[in-house]
């Protein structure tokens, strides 16, 4: 019995596996995964952080031999535009190449969008910088400038400064109360009739024939040139004083007042009102208006205490951004409002004077032909002074937009 349980073929024992009690395979002894290839890695197929800068530096490089072998001399606009050229192309074919297409084609019209808008920075900026290297120092160096203005200047008062270094004489002070009172008139004109013109457009026009052609004229109007809305504002008031006063030469010559400015300025400035209201109006809510219809509230009491209160906001932008438009105008204003070296506070009476067009006159008419050094710096600061109002109307507009803006708190 003994030797049959001896005779029997022992079992060798298996080696111990590492198995759970469900049979599979701790993580220990799973083959190891290979970290280039793991497809749920958020960094595959994505091309190395440092590759901009490689394509930069080899746009440079590819730039500057261009210049050096194929132009007389150094370019820095071919400089800059070759070199763009190159690292858009160098960085659309690196995304194709590590990337795929898709990468690769919102990678060329991302760099594409920025090239435009660097493209656009350059006039803007090439403005400023002139305006301010030409306008500024005269500014500082004659600040009486912006408190006197042209009268018992003459050509050898100009022709002294340039040549023997006598103080600048004159000013601007004429031009900026003339630009003031014009566009303040041109206001008072504009925004009350703009602002009916759109309410009846979106409160009470229900889209008739009437409200469709007066939507017509309005974008025509607003495409016009400006020296013709000059010319109507002067033909209006010539026929006007024609039917009441008579055709003499004195009462055609009294047709030129800042007051004939501001009806040309008007008429560029309400399409501009009416377009931009309209639009703000248009974008209340209904349910606004149906609610306080519910409560009984008349149309216009709706009108007054809902919907322009809540458009408010947009509306004053749309009106100082129209102001800031037509303060720059100026073939209208040399039309209708003539030029004066005096100041002129009364806008009904004789000629006046504003800022774009003492800065034309002044390019193109100097006071002393001979000697034009003293009229260009003073084109140079009124150009300045009328940059900063504009400027300044933009940030008001921007400052009116955010106080008057809905309050969206919880």
């Amino acid at each position: 019995m003994s030797s049959q349980i001896s005779s029997r073929p022992t079992a060798t024992p298996k080696a111990p596996t590492s198995q759970d009690p469900h049979g599979r395979k701790k993580p220990e002894d799973m083959p190891p995964r290979n970290k280039m290839k793991r497809l749920d890695s958020l960094t595959a197929n994505r091309k190395p952080s440092w590759s901009w800068m490689a394509a930069a530096a080899g746009a440079a490089i590819f730039a500057l031999l261009i210049n050096l072998f194929f132009f007389e001399s150094f370019s820095i606009v071919g400089f800059l535009l070759i070199g763009a050229a190159a690292y858009i192309l160098a960085m659309y074919v690196t995304s194709r190449v590590l990337e795929d297409r898709l990468k690769a084609r919102d990678e060329l019209w991302r760099h594409l969008v920025w090239t435009a808008f660097l493209i656009a920075l350059v006039p803007l900026i090439s403005v400023v910088w002139s305006v301010l290297s030409q306008g500024l120092p005269t500014l500082l160096s004659h600040p009486g400038l912006l408190t006197t203005d042209m009268q018992g200047v003459v050509g050898a008062t100009d022709i002294a400064t340039q040549t023997e270094g006598e103080p600048l004489q004159g000013g601007i002070l004429h031009g900026l109360v003339g630009t003031l009172m014009i566009t303040l008139l041109a206001s008072v004109i504009s925004i009350p009739v703009g602002l009916f013109a759109s309410i009846y457009l979106v409160e009470y026009a229900n889209r008739n024939k009437f409200s469709r052609a007066i939507r017509f004229f309005v974008d025509v109007m607003t495409g016009i040139p400006s020296i013709v809305a000059g010319l109507f504002a002067f033909a209006g008031l010539t026929l006007l004083i024609e039917l009441t006063v008579g055709s003499s030469p004195q009462a055609l010559q009294s047709v030129k007042t800042g007051f004939a400015a501001a009806l040309a300025l008007s008429v560029l400035m309400i399409p501009v009102v009416v377009r931009s209201t309209e639009e703000m109006l248009g974008v209340v809510a209904d349910e606004l208006r149906e609610a306080s219809y519910a409560l009984g509230v008349r149309k216009w009491r709706t009108i007054m205490k809902v919907v322009l209160p809540t458009a408010m906001s947009g509306i004053a932008s749309g009106v100082t951004l129209a102001i800031a438009r037509v303060t720059g105008e100026t073939a209208p204003i040399l039309v209708t409002a003539g030029y004066a070296a005096t100041t002129n506070w009364n806008p009904f009476s004789e000629w006046m004077t504003a800022l774009p067009v003492f800065i034309y006159r002044q390019l193109t008419n100097p006071t002393a032909p001979a000697a034009g050094d003293p009229s260009t710096a003073r084109a140079w600061a009124g150009a300045l002074v009328l940059i900063v109002i504009v400027m300044g109307l933009n940030l008001i507009a921007r400052v009116i937009a955010k106080k008057f803006a809905p309050k969206t708190g919880k």
